[in-house]
């Protein structure tokens, strides 16, 4: 498998509870894609890449409202943390490299692009959403991102820069994997 692309991204629904208890925005927007992507890691090698689409909003993670212990009546609040932590466990995955594991990075594809999300959850067009559909294309497909693994790609700033400072926190980052790995094991 060459390339993993996750284009998902919950901010505003009806129902922000799963049947389990989960809040959808973090069921979505980060657990869905790691188990996806443990699931698909024997597929990929070193010259695989996994791009996580991420967002600007990020806030700082409430284990227990991603455990759904906590419930977050926020929609931003929710949505900016589950990219967050979309943003720290692909990070993490990085730099826990093990041998023959694909490139992680995540990505701001562009601030309020024109998406469904966008409309109905800031009441907007938004900007030509193949601003985001380039900078996904380069991270999948260019040589200049073969060595970003670990990275952020801003696109609002048109380069690699920082996340919010918790993704640049190894322990942090490591508590929030054991999270979303505890949720998991509790479907097993």
């Amino acid at each position: 498998m060459d390339n993993l692309d996750y284009q998902v991204g919950i901010l505003k629904t009806p129902e922000t509870i799963t049947k389990d208890g989960l809040d959808v925005r973090f069921a979505v927007n980060t657990l869905a894609p790691y188990l996806l992507t443990h699931l698909l890691l024997p597929l990929m090698d070193s010259n695989s890449r996994v791009i996580s689409l991420s967002s600007a909003a990020q806030a700082p993670v409430n284990p227990k409202a991603m455990s759904g212990e906590t419930k977050l009546a926020d929609n931003m609040e929710a949505y900016s943390q589950s990219k967050l932590a979309l943003t720290m466990w692909s990070r993490h995955m990085a730099l826990s490299h093990k041998e023959n594991w694909p490139i992680f990075i995540a990505v701001n594809p562009g601030s309020l692009l024109a998406t469904k999300m966008v409309k109905e959850g800031f009441g907007m067009e938004g900007h030509d959403i193949n601003i985001g559909v380039d900078i996904l294309l380069r991270l999948s497909l260019e040589d200049e991102f073969k060595t970003a693994s670990g990275e952020y790609y801003d696109n609002d700033a048109k380069r690699i820069g920082p996340p919010h400072q918790d993704a640049l926190n190894p322990q942090k980052s490591a508590a929030i994997v054991q999270v979303i790995e505890e949720i998991l094991n509790g479907f097993t």
